[in-house]
């Protein structure tokens, strides 16, 4: 039987994920490049759609299983069971696919499954709880402790998978089909290849999720300012800071992120300063304007884009994380001139990476609320910091604007 490529590619990220714990960016990065990129793509929309209804798909195979298989066994059938009841590939095809991917031994045990799987599946999934068997315990108690009833609303969002949103250059036209946000992203339909678009070459447009693009407008920098995008790769906030005119510093720790944010400004036509440094420590020749300190955090606000984030991160890492963040921001502010401003924000549904830290501002700072007509379509929370969520449909983050006195 021949191994299909597309499934020893979904085979391959899962192993990554669930097994490795290695990031799905990551391991796709680390396809060879021999795998033809049809088969590539085709394997990470497989791989992706496990992850998202990961415990749906065992919870409908359960009943045909008599204890847990093998490694091997269980990624075949997840893949298996996701094609049959969610990308609707035929049972045939389905079936014999996964079978291709295991050893001969198990190759039994994922056909008799599957072929139950393919006859009873779609039913049993209908009944399931599918929102709460696919968002890890965890993550669900701490949603529901932060965001109450919207927990639900906000796994049924992580379901499916997230359009392409694009910042604009000022002046830019959006690309023909695009649906112009309230907040000013040019939204496409999930899957368009943005390197396709006509924008992009001419280095007009790149991607952002319209949650990721707002820390920067409430930046609000001007012309000739000198302000400082803190843990800045891969650069979209760059790109919004420097394209309004401002003198911009981008510092970004990780050496091997560099290069990415150096390709993505040049081909935008920008041109910040780019700094390797660690933000603690660090002691730019001159105090800024304006800070954005887009914080390394959970990424729990990117399930929609990052299915694996779940498996991934676990609730140890929020406390970690979020003594990190204090950290950064405090050293962040001490880099601002007196009357200077700093937009906090975090890519996280997590209250300890968000709204908790307003009971932890640095020395010398004061909270500047950020104003309903600032957010259009979205408003600002009573506090007067952002909170974005999936179920509005923009990845999740929590942003607040600071002034040093």
């Amino acid at each position: 039987m021949s191994i299909s490529p597309a499934r020893r590619v979904a085979d391959s990220l899962l192993d990554s994920v669930l097994e490795q714990h290695r990031a799905l960016e990551e391991a796709l990065d680390g396809i060879p490049a021999s795998i033809e990129p049809r088969d590539k793509a085709a394997g990470h929309r497989i791989a992706a759609t496990v992850l998202r209804r990961l415990g749906s798909l065992d919870a409908v195979m359960e009943p045909f299983l008599r204890r847990q298989p093998p490694a091997p066994a269980l990624r075949a059938l997840r893949i298996g069971a996701a094609e049959l009841l969610l990308l609707g590939t035929p049972p045939h095809a389905a079936v014999s696919a996964a079978v291709s991917i295991v050893p001969r031994p198990l190759a039994g045990l994922v056909n008799a499954v599957l072929r139950r799987v393919a006859e009873h599946g779609a039913a049993a999934l209908e009944e399931l709880d599918a929102e709460r068997l696919d968002t890890p315990n965890w993550l669900w108690a701490s949603w529901h402790a932060a965001h109450g009833s919207a927990v639900r609303a906000i796994a049924a969002a992580h379901r499916n998978e997230a359009p392409l949103d694009l910042s604009l250059k000022p002046g830019a036209t959006p690309p023909e089909g695009a649906t112009l946000l309230p907040t000013g992203t040019a939204r496409m339909p999930a899957g368009t290849r943005i390197t396709e678009l006509p924008g992009f070459a001419a280095g007009e447009l790149w991607a952002q999720d319209a949650a990721a693009a707002l820390p920067a407008r409430l930046l609000a920098v001007k012309p000739g300012e000198l302000v400082a995008d803190l843990c800045a790769a891969p650069g979209g906030k760059t790109a919004q800071l420097a394209a309004a005119g401002a003198r911009v510093v981008a510092v970004e720790r990780e050496a091997s992120r560099m290069p990415r944010l150096r390709e993505n400004m040049a081909r935008l036509k920008l041109m910040p300063d780019l700094v390797n440094a660690d933000v603690i420590g660090w002691k730019p020749v001159a105090l800024f304007d304006a800070i954005l300190l887009d914080a390394p955090c959970t990424a729990t606000g990117t399930i929609r884009r990052h299915p694996d984030v779940p498996y991934l991160k676990r609730s140890k890492d929020v406390a970690v994380l979020a003594a990190q963040q204090r950290n950064l921001l405090v050293a962040a502010c001490k880099l601002l001139k007196p009357g200077g401003r700093i937009v906090f924000a975090t890519c996280s549904l997590q209250a300890e990476e968000g709204e908790a830290h307003l009971a932890h501002l640095p020395e010398g700072m004061r909270l500047d609320p950020i104003r309903d007509e600032e957010l259009p379509g979205i408003g600002a929370t009573a506090a007067g910091t952002m909170r974005t969520r999936p179920d509005m449909g923009m990845d999740g983050f929590f942003a607040m604007r600071l002034v040093r006195a």
